[in-house]
């Protein structure tokens, strides 16, 4: 079994899979603060609840943004695996050609989101990870990564309002039943969600007559990420929803780069 890790700024995703089945998953907060041993103990809590034995887990493989926690987490495969863990980046072979600027800066997250989107539908693609900043991947035809567009996510707007207006409340994310709110709750959830909704319908269509102006053809478009399935509810635009596309990604580049599982140290 391969233990796939997605390590956000907000939350850490942990999926074991067995072949190309994801058999259990879990998500918890990213907290800086916790060792390789709390993190350690914690997934086998988690494996025990699930029935699965450590020592069924032969792979580790780690997506992250956050430098930090990724060396816990590495750490903690190294101790508790007893593997060495497979770290997601550009430099690995993914198959795919990276039309970056600077390929190493892309995210790891971004470039799993890539990597399993066109395995499942091919090309082009426009994937929308709605997390702690709502990305959008862009791959084209081919399968080559092709860039994309970094925007606040929705809570982070929904925090950032609250704290820099002093009379504006922390509000929960739900949408209102009208676009004209009749109090300051229902208000600022019509401006963000609403706004979140029209900025991404708006930035797909923008995305779209580039692709067009390029001679691709209409792209499909994904949502994964927290909020993604809160967000397809509530636009026809998004075509799919898919939670765990990060963690799949995670599995199928380690497989193409790995083959088989680690071998343990």
């Amino acid at each position: 079994m391969l233990l796939a890790i997605d390590i956000g700024n907000t939350h850490t995703v942990f999926g074991v899979y067995k072949k190309a089945t994801l058999v259990a998953d879990w998500r918890v907060t990213s907290m800086l603060q916790r060792t390789e041993d709390e993190t350690g103990t914690q997934i086998r809590l988690f494996l025990t609840e699930a029935g699965i034995p450590l020592k069924r887990i032969h792979g580790v493989a780690i997506s992250s943004v956050v430098p930090n926690l990724t060396d816990i987490f590495s750490m903690m495969a190294r101790k508790y695996f007893r593997v060495e863990p497979l770290l997601i980046s550009s430099a690995l072979d993914l198959g795919r050609a990276i039309r970056y600027d600077d390929p190493s800066s892309v995210g790891a997250d971004r470039l799993c989101n890539a990597v399993a989107g066109y395995t499942m539908f091919g090309g082009p693609l426009i994937i929308i990870d709605f997390g702690t900043a709502t990305t959008y991947d862009v791959v084209g035809g081919n399968g080559d990564y092709l860039g994309g567009v970094i925007a606040p996510g929705i809570e982070t707007s929904a925090v950032d309002l609250h704290r820099r207006a002093a009379k504006l409340p922390k509000v929960e994310l739900h949408f209102p039943r009208s676009t004209i709110g009749k109090n300051t709750v229902s208000s600022m959830q019509a401006g963000i969600l609403f706004g979140a909704i029209d900025a991404m319908e708006g930035m797909v269509q923008r995305i779209q007559n580039e692709l067009k102006s390029q001679r691709e053809k209409k792209a499909k478009v994904i949502a994964t990420g927290g909020f993604s399935q809160f967000m397809a509810e509530h636009s026809p635009v998004i075509e799919q929803c898919l939670p765990s596309l990060v963690l799949d990604g995670v599995r199928l580049i380690f497989e193409r780069v790995n083959g088989r599982p680690h071998k343990r140290a």
